[in-house]
């Protein structure tokens, strides 16, 4: 790396939110998010300039960038694919092998990581049910947040809300409000169903360890539960919504 060009810096770009993470050498040393909202070019101005207003110098600073919205940064030097950025900034924070679950906020990918590099991978665009959007728009529906939809859905019992449809199952819960059933069981199946929706994508390898990234990382319930359905412990870590912009960043 030039002298000059002391800092690397990993943006990863999605539909929901926009990340960035900061390299002295190989260590994170500042990280952000701002909402991605209508235009994928003004958050990624928005999250740059962050940096830069936090004391980075553009001058000392080398970009690249990632997600969905990855060409909308004009200013970054690359463009690195997603499962490669997700999977690097995976093995960076959990310092091992293993199957990495991505919730994001309009798709779900798994990623197998051997030797600290993709050995294979699967994703789900197809249907929203089992992202994090899906708990969003869930979670506005019945006028809470999502963390208040946690906490209602570990005092819930079984209730099933079955359709892969983001608009359908949206109509379920609406049913569901109509009949009177309580705000914890309908809780309860709005997050079991979106577990149930990514737990098939996991490939079961025995002896695997399980690390959860994106924006569900610090949502305990959903980790519970997500463990609950694989039948093994998932792991995560605070910095894992920042993977991507993590794995940009070692691109550099």
């Amino acid at each position: 790396m030039a002298e000059d060009k002391k800092y690397r810096v990993g943006i990863d770009i999605g539909s929901t939110a926009t990340k960035a993470a900061v390299l002295a050498g190989d260590e994170v040393i500042f990280t952000t998010v701002v909402p991605t909202g209508f235009s994928s070019v003004d958050a990624a101005e928005r999250v740059r300039d962050e940096v830069v207003e936090t004391g980075f110098a553009p001058e000392s600073c080398r970009f690249a960038a990632t997600g969905y919205g990855r060409i909308s940064a004009p200013f970054a030097e690359t463009t690195v694919t997603e499962i490669t950025c997700h999977g690097r900034g995976a093995f960076y924070l959990f310092e091992s092998d293993g199957v990495v679950i991505d919730i994001g906020g309009q798709d779900t990918k798994t990623i197998v990581l051997e030797d600290g590099k993709v050995a294979q991978f699967a994703m789900n665009d197809k249907c929203s049910a089992g992202t994090g959007k899906f708990l969003e728009i869930m979670a506005n529906r019945m006028g809470i947040d999502q963390d208040k939809l946690s906490r209602l859905a570990r005092t819930g019992s079984e209730t099933r809300i079955s359709s892969m449809c983001t608009v359908f199952a949206e109509s379920e819960v609406i049913s569901l409000i109509g009949k009177g059933t309580p705000r914890a069981d309908i809780a309860w199946g709005i997050i079991e169903s979106v577990v149930g929706k990514v737990a098939p994508l996991v490939p079961k390898i025995a002896g695997a360890d399980y690390f959860l990234t994106g924006g569900l990382c610090e949502n305990d319930y959903v980790i519970e539960r997500l463990s609950a359905q694989l039948g093994s412990e998932v792991i995560t870590n605070p910095q894992a919504r920042f993977a991507g912009a993590i794995g940009a960043a070692l691109a550099l």
